[in-house]
Formats: structure tokens, C-alpha cells, sequence
């Protein structure tokens, strides 16, 4: 039997992103922490399952490497007693890592997926739990990237980058929902 209630998918919620942002870089979505906040209240208060990614540097030079300031998880995502936190070395949460068997173990059909960045670690953990299977619902109000050049020297916003992931992404690998879609749907869920 599927489980009822969505899983939510916190990934790669850690200091190192407010270090690249004191050293310069520009993001979007500055309120998504914030959302990424509300939603794991609702999910706590529904009782539905959270996971917690965390990304560990392998290079020498990575800003997430565990010895390292931004390894350690931003506060307001901080994960709760029992609640799961599962550490990936590779883009994807499905790579290494257990989350699959922990999910099918559960009967968890549905996937809320937040985090950053959302060309990163958010799309390719999306994109793979779309290919398994999963119903996933990626959060765009909860996630975030960076600007960045690309390989002809082109400068690309943040806002930019996450339209276009949002919309790669969009029917074939994901439904894209918002903060308040998803909360009204764990409320409705409960009555």
C-alpha cells in the first residue's frame, strides 16, 4: 500500500551557499529558506516524512567538505530528532545513498523536493526521482541558484536559470508547485 502522505526532500541546505554569497556571488529567490522553513512545519505537523540531504566535498578546494564552515547545515533547515539525514558525495540524492530502498521501504509514492541549487543537486535529484518513478512535485519557491557564465562567456541570471530549469523540468520529470500548494495540500490531507 502507498503511503498517503508526501515525503519532503531537503537538499543541500548548508552554510557554504551563504559564504558564496558573502564572497559576491548573486542568487534569487532570497525568501526561499524561508519557504523551505514553512514547509518542513507543515510537513512536522502532518507527521509526514522528511529527509535531509547534505552534500560532502571530495575535491581539496570544495566548500562542503566536512571539516570545512559551510558543511554544516543553515539553521532555520535544521533537521529534527528522527528525522533522516542522508549525505550524497555526487549531484543526485539517489546516487550512493540509500534514499531510494529508505522511500520504497515506506511505500512513499510522492516527493516534495526543495533546496539548492536549482540547477544542481535540486534538478539532477528531480530528474532521477522522476525517471524511478516517484510522483515528484519540485517546490519553486523553495529552491534557489547563482548567476553564472556560461561556456561561451555569456552571463546568465539566477532568475534565468531557475525559469529554465523550472521549465525543463516542468511535466516530464516534475510537477512544479508552490510553498502554499503544497501546505494546503498536507491540511487537506489531514481533515
Amino acid at each position: 500500500m502507498t503511503s498517503p502522505l508526501p515525503a519532503l526532500i531537503v537538499v543541500d541546505v548548508q552554510r557554504a551557499f551563504d559564504e558564496w554569497e558573502a564572497a559576491g556571488k548573486r542568487r534569487n529567490n532570497p525568501d526561499a529558506v524561508a519557504r523551505i522553513a514553512d514547509l518542513l512545519k507543515a510537513f512536522r505537523a502532518s507527521d509526514a516524512p522528511i529527509f535531509h540531504i547534505r552534500h560532502e566535498g571530495t575535491k581539496p578546494n570544495s566548500s562542503f567538505l566536512p571539516s570545512g564552515t559551510g558543511y554544516a547545515v543553515k539553521d532555520e533547515a535544521r533537521e529534527a530528532p528522527g528525522e533522516a539525514v542522508i549525505v550524497k558525495r555526487v549531484n543526485s540524492a539517489f546516487i550512493g545513498t540509500d534514499l531510494e530502498k529508505r522511500l520504497r521501504a515506506g511505500s512513499i509514492a510522492t516527493l516534495v523536493i526543495c533546496g539548492a541549487t536549482t540547477n544542481h543537486c535540486v534538478e539532477t535529484t528531480t530528474r532521477m526521482a522522476g525517471n524511478l518513478g516517484f510522483d515528484a512535485q519540485l517546490v519553486r519557491d523553495a529552491t534557489w541558484t547563482f548567476d553564472r557564465i556560461g561556456p561561451d562567456g555569456d552571463a546568465h541570471s539566477a532568475e534565468d536559470i531557475h525559469a529554465m530549469t523550472l521549465s525543463n523540468l516542468n511535466s516530464e520529470f516534475a510537477r512544479i508547485v508552490t510553498t502554499d500548494d503544497v501546505i494546503a495540500s498536507l491540511e487537506a490531507a489531514r481533515q
